[in-house]
């Protein structure tokens, strides 16, 4: 009974969608919007267990004295500090302040940004070597990638049109034409294949809801 119960809960939500979604009705489109609402609080609670299930790991990670453990302790300070901020600031009779900015505010833009900022900017250097083991003209479709690719580079910056001209207009065309034929080719696989997911799921199939694969 554990096992079924949860299993047509998601086969009737999930069949509902699906037909409210071609289905008008004043009282189909209402009952959707109920729905999206205990989506929101289901959401809530998934975010708690994600924090409990973050600071569960960390700990026992401190604990055990496992590699960089330091770093978890800097996590879980970090994780109460905020958290404190953010819902008891308001509370303090005076309010946490940095500046003239309250602390949760400062801390977000001038702590959290830049190491946001940060962290993404270390993916330029993936990509680059990425792109150089990509560029390595072993055939002749690698040859065609490593020339659009340097003519689109080419296009982006104002030296390019010195050193080829029309490289902006043949860029935009290569942007325009074959990338967002291949950009669309992409989306439709990962609709199709979120489609047929969704349908594994619906039927009970899949049951990553309780913990993976169903049996």
């Amino acid at each position: 009974m554990k096992r079924q119960v949860p299993i047509v809960l998601c086969f009737l939500t999930g069949a509902f969608v699906v037909v409210a979604f071609f289905i008008g009705h004043p009282l189909v489109v209402d009952l959707n919007e109920k729905l999206d609402e205990l989506l929101i609080i289901v959401t809530a609670f998934a975010l708690v267990l994600g924090v409990v299930s973050f600071a569960q790991h960390h700990t026992k990670k401190i604990q055990r004295k496992q590699k960089d453990w330091r770093n978890s302790i800097v996590s879980l300070t970090s994780l109460g500090l905020m958290a404190f901020l953010g819902l008891f600031e308001s509370m303090l009779k005076s309010g946490a302040v940095i500046g003239d900015r309250p602390a949760f505010d400062w801390l977000f833009t001038y702590a959290f940004t830049p190491l946001q900022a940060t962290m993404f900017s270390l993916l330029a250097f993936m990509i680059a070597s990425a792109a150089f083991r990509a560029f390595r003209i072993k055939n002749v479709e690698a040859a065609v990638l490593m020339i659009a690719a340097v003519i689109v580079m080419l296009g982006r910056v104002p030296i390019g049109q010195y050193i080829l001209p029309h490289s902006l207009e043949i860029s935009e065309w290569i942007m325009n034409n074959p990338n967002l034929a291949a950009q669309r080719g992409i989306l439709i696989g990962a609709a199709l294949g979120a489609a047929s997911m969704a349908i594994r799921v619906i039927l009970g199939i899949e049951r990553p809801y309780m913990g993976g694969a169903g049996d």
